[in-house]
């Protein structure tokens, strides 16, 4: 397995670190003003806020404890696995690359990168906008993403649900879970921060992964009651697809 690169050169699988992410607004980059604190956050700003304080409130939930079990019952020896939303790394990135899966994370937020490969040395992780990330295609034999498309705009998921079913294998599998409402820019409070939130009710989820080429092998649904005050109960839904 390789292990954490010392720089993110660019090539098939990592832009360059000089990349533009559409994620931060020209108003948050170096040089700029900071955005208004009453301006809902986007994805790079909340989980470099929050830092390590999202895995103390939702580290291990059932669902994603499932998907990772599910996977690493379907998973051939060594594979390659793409995390999509890695954050800290754990519990998902690390318990894949301690089966000893090849484990590249992705993620927006350059405090969650950092992280994460304090925290899994054993995985690589690279810090890039996944809307704009590329990979080669029928390059993964399993894709995780869970909760990474809750900051993004219904047209923003459909576009990367298509670029994963062209990333994975033939027969690859895609392990997702979510939040699933009828909601769309809807702003809400979270972990002290607001953000504008976005998803699918699960059938028009459902639906559209099934559009994107990939074939819904199980569905799951649990509640989750987050580890923090304040934090309401969430229903998180599982969905496990097949290229």
């Amino acid at each position: 397995m390789d292990h954490q690169p010392s720089s993110d050169q660019p090539g098939p699988d990592r832009p360059g670190p000089d990349r533009p992410s559409s994620d931060r607004p020209s108003s948050d980059r170096p040089g700029s003003d900071r955005p208004s604190p009453d301006r809902p956050a986007t994805a790079a700003e909340l989980f470099d806020a929050v830092g390590h304080d999202y895995e103390e409130a939702f580290g291990r939930t059932p669902a994603v404890d499932e998907a990772v079990r599910l996977l690493l019952d379907r998973l051939p020896p060594h594979a390659k696995v793409l995390d999509v939303g890695s954050g800290t790394g754990r519990p998902v990135a690390a318990d894949l690359a301690a089966a000893g899966h090849d484990v590249v994370g992705v993620d927006v937020s350059a405090t969650m990168v950092g992280i994460a490969r304090q925290q899994v040395p054993d995985a690589r992780f690279v810090h890039a906008d996944i809307r704009e990330w590329e990979s080669e295609d029928a390059n993964w034999d399993a894709v995780c993403a869970f909760f990474p498309f809750l900051q993004m705009t219904r047209d923003e998921v459909v576009a990367v649900l298509a670029k994963i079913a062209r990333w994975l294998k033939p027969g690859g599998v895609l392990a997702l879970v979510t939040v699933p409402m009828d909601v769309e820019g809807m702003v809400v409070p979270f972990l002290g921060h607001t953000v504008r939130l976005t998803s699918f009710a699960a059938p028009d989820l459902i639906n559209r992964v099934e559009r994107a080429g990939l074939t819904v092998l199980d569905t799951r649904s649990t509640v989750f009651s987050p580890d923090r005050e304040g934090q309401p109960d969430e229903e998180h839904l599982l969905v496990l697809a097949q290229a």
